[in-house]
């Protein structure tokens, strides 16, 4: 019998003879038979056949899914999409609302863990209202985005919209809540006014200028000065002594100035400031503390002195003279022309360093009254920055804590369209602001307000106070001037729909009740390009109580009928005529947070020329408890912004 690897048929693979071992001989074996199959490999595929290859496992895996699902499903039952099951009784909506989110601490709800997301917006700030999309309470204002939150790299505002939408609303809420937080509100000029009512419930002081209401003394040692007894001995009394004459010299010469619309002389400056060195030389030589009037300096560069002569450069008496006219000529313009008497006497209630809240309202100046307007807020801004000068002063001798200050400059339009310098002003303003511990709103309608200005230079300062701007608040606008604004603040599509939809009008009521504008209340906040925040600013109890965003007062149901009824016209009756105009505030299960306690509330007292006295000044927030009041503990009952009167 033939051995096995001796005995192969015709085409077998030829094997070298085996070893004696038989396991070394399987393994050459195994060799042999695995090199053939390499000789019989299939040929590679086409592209074609490839492709199809790939489609058919495609489809394989498919199915394989399919039937996987399927028998998931099976085991578990049918699933309910969120939208509901189509057909009878399947309960299936077109659209599903986004449910409403709330905000709490851990203590407060810690029994719905695990059901809780992460915040979208900060809860750093003043609760100023719900977000639009998801509900959730919206807390913004520029200081503590600026210094807690660090979401913007300048504490200030610029806020555009159209009348009768809140733009005021939303900055007294932020005036409520930087009052509640130990910073000062500044409203340097209220001309409207929108911010007294408050700022006296607040227990701030409200300072009224004006014909007959109340006066300015441009010599007096103002807000700064009034510190520098308590500085007496410390080594800041100098600088602030010089600071003191040096902005008494300044803002006579503004003045001046603003009356016959030209600067001063080197002279005249000169001779302005060896007149209020002498007469501060008198006065401390009598030992009275009476600030001098410009009468009083008028005198003193009437009489002459050898001082004055010398700074003018004059030899006689007759040189002098002609050579001072023009600048008494201007002093005695300043105190018996157009501005009347509102800069020839004493101040009526000079700023109080230690104030909560300052507000100095010019109501009583009229619109058209451009010039006086204009003289007033220079002084204003004058003394109400020597008032923060004072406080840092202070704070830096250890006479006092520091404070920060919160400056509100509304109706822009008005303040740069007052008189040459304005822009100016508010341009500095703008640029120290974090040097003087200074947050700012800025509310004006529209960019055109800017645009209005003489000057293109002016225009091009003013266009920078919107750049500047660590946040953009905006109302209704209409698509063209969102287009302009959109070249400095970027805004996606939806974004500029949805601001250019809330500047559309009230609609028309069939039962004759007044409807508010869609967009009243309605704005969104922009961080440079960033997406912006879309809120509804929510009222809570204690502000619609008191009435305090009621910037139409003029308009009161009871003024209307007595119009009505002095011209012989009865009004028509609806039998809902007794029903509230907008559905009224529901207070929550808990105090107000603005009212901790939840103290009743007087009616605003009515405008007073000073408010120094303690009656005049309900409290909103008591002072005992202002510190109180607990951020992670602030609640916002939603309810509908139906305040018609706000603007």
């Amino acid at each position: 019998m033939a051995h096995p690897f001796r005995a192969r048929p015709p085409g077998a693979v030829t094997v070298a003879e085996p070893p004696d071992d038989p396991m070394q001989a399987e393994e050459e074996l195994h060799r042999e038979l695995a090199a053939a199959s390499l000789l019989k490999r299939p040929a590679p595929l086409t592209p074609k056949q490839a492709r199809a290859a790939a489609r058919g496992k495609a489809k394989a895996d498919r199915v394989a899914r399919r039937k996987a699902l399927a028998a998931q499903r099976r085991m578990r039952g049918p699933v309910i999409p969120p939208s509901g099951l189509r057909g009878p009784a399947g309960g299936a909506a077109g659209v599903v609302d986004a449910p409403p989110e709330y905000r709490a601490t851990t203590v407060q709800v810690c029994g719905l863990w695990p059901w809780s997301v992460g915040a979208g917006t900060p809860m750093i700030g003043t609760p100023i209202g719900h977000h639009l999309e998801t509900g959730a309470t919206v807390c913004f204002d520029p200081l503590s985005w600026f210094l807690r939150a660090k979401l913007i790299s300048n504490p200030s505002l610029f806020m555009l919209g159209l009348p009768a939408l809140g733009k005021s609303t939303f900055i007294r809420k932020l005036v409520i809540g930087a009052t509640a937080t130990g910073v000062v509100p500044m409203i340097l000029g209220d001309l409207k006014p929108d911010y007294v009512d408050l700022i006296r419930l607040l227990g701030g002081q409200v300072v009224s200028v004006g014909r007959g209401r109340g006066y300015f003394n441009p010599l007096a040692v103002g807000a700064l000065g009034s510190i520098l007894p308590r500085l007496k001995g410390l080594p800041s009394y100098d600088r602030v002594a010089e600071e003191v004459q040096a902005r008494r010299l300044s803002i006579t010469a503004a003045l001046i100035a603003l009356v016959r619309k030209a600067d001063l002389t080197d002279t005249e400056e000169t001779v302005l400031g060896a007149a209020l060195h002498i007469l501060d030389a008198q006065a401390a030589a009598s030992g009275d503390d009476t600030p001098p009037l410009l009468a009083d300096l008028v005198a003193v560069i009437q009489a002459g002195s050898e001082e004055l002569r010398d700074v003018t450069l004059t030899d006689d008496d007759a040189e002098y003279a002609a050579e001072v006219r023009p600048l008494l000529k201007s002093l005695k313009a300043l105190t018996r022309g157009s501005m009347g008497k509102v800069f020839s006497q004493q101040t009526t209630v000079p700023l109080d360093v230690d104030a909560p809240a300052v507000c100095i309202d010019l109501s009583g100046i009229a619109a058209t009254d451009e010039r006086l307007r204009a003289a007033v807020l220079l002084a204003c801004w004058s003394d109400g920055f020597g008032a923060i000068e004072a406080a840092h002063t202070l704070a830096d001798e250890g006479l006092a804590p520091q404070k920060f200050f919160f400056a509100v400059l509304d109706e822009l339009w008005r303040v740069l369209g007052s008189g040459v310098g304005m822009v100016d002003r508010v341009n500095e303003i703008t640029r120290i602001n974090r040097t003087l511990g200074l947050g700012q709103a800025m509310i004006t309608h529209s960019l055109d307000d800017l645009n209005a200005m003489v000057s293109e230079a002016d225009r091009a300062k003013a266009r920078g106070f919107v750049e500047r701007a660590g946040a953009v608040v905006c109302g209704g606008l209409p698509a063209r001037e969102l287009e302009a604004l959109a070249e400095i603040v970027g805004f996606t599509d939806v974004e500029k729909n949805m601001i250019t939809d809330w500047s559309a009008p009230a609609t028309l009521s069939t039962d004759g009740k007044p409807l508010p504008p869609p967009g009243q209340g309605n704005f969104i906040i922009k961080i440079g390009s960033r997406t912006g925040i879309p809120l509804h600013v929510d009222l809570v109890e204690a502000e619609n109580r008191t009435d305090v965003h009621n910037t139409n007062k003029r308009w009161s149901a009871a003024d209307v009928d007595a119009v009505t009824a002095s011209a012989g016209i009865t009004a028509a009756s609806t039998p809902d005529d007794s029903a509230p105009a907008g559905p009224e505030a529901t207070a929550g299960s808990r105090a107000d947070p603005l009212l901790p306690g939840g103290e009743p509330l007087a009616p605003p007292p009515p405008p007073e020329p000073s408010t120094s006295s303690d009656a005049d000044r309900t409290q909103l927030i008591p002072p005992d408890q202002v510190r109180a009041v607990d951020p992670d503990e602030t609640q916002i009952v939603p309810r509908p912004f139906t305040n018609g009167a706000n603007t």
